[in-house]
């Protein structure tokens, strides 16, 4: 009942003449802080009882742009280490067609069922005169646990401070806490042709990007 006696004398009176209703209008107005110094070619005295407008805090950044490489595109070239501490360049592998797949972290359930998934169709893929590249965040020592465990037949790179993530423009999921995974098909001379995108269905595109790869 209290809230409902403030919410009423907050009301304009309905007593009020429209005179004093008007006049009331200009005092309220000449105390309202302006954004400009002049009022009609007068220039107002700064009011005491002013507050300085707060800044508007910017949202943080995840420090990944994205869409940065689009279908169509050639993306940037880079150097990273394999799970054997060897030296690898996305350029080495041009001439062929390249399947590269940025994931999470290795050991998690959802990139364990992606890199068997690849690992199932690699065969497939190595008749298609294709390559599968992994990449994640994870040390060359994890990728190398990683590959003996599940036996992958593949190429894991580090992408150590996630650098090259963020330059390829990878959309990072769950409102920017968890990186991103994300699937590229390149061509024999380095054009992106397909792009996938599927946090919780890791391993569903896996037969489409075969398809892919085998018309190019």
């Amino acid at each position: 009942m209290a809230f409902a006696a403030s919410t009423a004398c907050c009301k304009p009176s309905a007593l009020l003449t429209p005179r004093a209703s008007s006049s009331l209008r200009a005092q309220a107005l000449l105390c309202r802080p302006s954004t400009s110094t002049t009022f009609r070619g007068v220039r107002a005295p700064a009011s005491p009882f002013a507050v300085a407008p707060v800044p508007r805090r910017r949202a943080a950044s995840t420090g990944i742009v994205c869409g940065k490489v689009s279908k169509g595109s050639v993306p940037p070239n880079f150097t990273l280490k394999d799970q054997d501490g060897k030296t690898v360049s996305l350029s080495k592998f041009k001439g062929k067609p390249v399947v590269l797949y940025f994931y999470p972290a290795d050991e998690t359930p959802g990139c364990t069922k992606q890199a068997c998934a690849f690992r199932d169709s690699y065969e497939k893929y190595k008749k298609a005169g294709a390559e599968v590249i992994g990449i994640s965040g994870d040390d060359a020592a994890s990728h190398k646990a990683f590959a003996k465990k599940y036996r992958l037949p593949f190429t894991l790179l580090s992408d150590e401070g996630n650098k090259v993530r963020k330059e390829w423009g990878v959309p990072s999921d769950l409102f920017g806490t968890l990186p991103g995974r994300q699937t590229y098909v390149l061509d024999k001379k380095g054009v992106v042709q397909y792009i996938y995108n599927n946090q919780f269905q890791p391993e569903k595109h896996i037969g489409e990007t075969l398809k892919i790869i085998e018309n190019l």
